[in-house]
């Protein structure tokens, strides 16, 4: 389960996209209006949006999809209830709203239309929306025991529209490539080759780096609007990783060699042995020569220490 948030001033535009023929919409579920017609519909959103003009964005636009996998058990009633659920988790309540369910896609998804000014002309907070809805949508999948998507791998990239569209071709890429460049040259030169154009964001007039951005088909993504695996702290620390493994990788061999190969006594007996040249000749400390100066003196030293 996942929700695409939108928010616009043209209530009769969203009607009607909800509201279409082709679509097969069934409206599910409504609350505060008049159900007649589209027209009907779209009139007693505006007539309650009248009584907090100052807001400029007083529709609210929410898609829900499911996956493919939950489709045999989401019927009408089901699907309201999870969506009822949903507004009521994200404080879209006491207002008016539709809920329409399409049937143009392969998978359950339904538009919910609703008036972000409430039943008391106060204004439905939008804040940190997006944040609060990725946990929800991910605690009701729990909850319903619905289906866990593996991934954006498994969106179909040519049903999408733009910008969505060059987000998920610029997210296949950045995974592609970030997987096997160990540093930033190699990476920029890679994804240059494929169209992508990136730039760096800066800490005031510093040379710290706090963040990136990519362009691809005339749009702009933050890195951590890709993907958040792809925000440029994330990146470094990625290319830094495959930098050691492959330093690691290399220095493996050398290593196996050198356990499998020890050492030949013979050479180290030459070395050592003759002549004495390489090492100093090391006599035991019970068979150097008796020296009582230097006894009393490790004596004194000994008493220094005990006290």
């Amino acid at each position: 389960m996942i929700a695409k948030i939108m928010k616009g001033s043209d209530f009769k535009a969203v009607v009607y996209y909800i509201l279409n023929d082709e679509k097969g919409t069934q409206i599910i579920d409504a609350d505060g209006l008049f159900l007649e017609n589209n027209d009907t519909i779209a009139q007693g959103f505006i007539g309650q949006a009248q009584m907090n003009p100052r807001v400029t964005k007083a529709v609210g636009h929410i898609a829900l999809s499911f996956s493919k996998e939950d489709a045999p058990r989401l019927n009408n009633t089901v699907m309201a209830q999870i969506t009822r659920e949903y507004m009521e988790r994200m404080g879209i309540k006491d207002t008016q709203y539709i809920i329409g369910r399409h049937f143009d896609k392969e998978h359950p998804h339904v538009h919910i239309a609703f008036n972000r000014i409430d039943n008391n002309g106060k204004t439905i907070s939008d804040r940190n929306d997006r944040f609060r809805s990725e946990r929800i949508c991910k605690e009701l999948t729990k909850k319903y025991g619905l289906h866990f998507a593996n991934g954006k791998e498994q969106v179909k990239i040519d049903q999408l529209r733009e910008p969505d569209k060059t987000r998920y071709e610029l997210y296949n890429i950045l995974k592609a490539e970030v997987g096997r460049c160990r540093d930033w040259n190699t990476l920029l030169e890679r994804v240059k080759r494929q169209g992508v154009k990136v730039q760096f964001k800066y800490k005031g007039q510093t040379d710290d780096i706090q963040g990136i951005v990519f362009s691809m088909n005339g749009y702009r993504f933050n890195g951590s609007k890709v993907d958040r695996q792809f925000s440029y702290s994330k990146i470094n620390a990625a290319l830094r990783r495959n930098s050691y493994e492959e330093r690691q990788e290399q220095a493996r061999p050398q290593l196996m060699q050198a356990e499998i190969s020890p050492a030949s006594n013979s050479s180290g007996d030459l070395i050592s042995g003759s002549l004495g040249l390489f090492t100093p000749s090391i006599v035991p400390e019970e068979q150097q020569p008796y020296d009582p100066y230097l006894r009393n003196k490790k004596k004194k030293k000994q008493r220094k220490i005990n006290r």
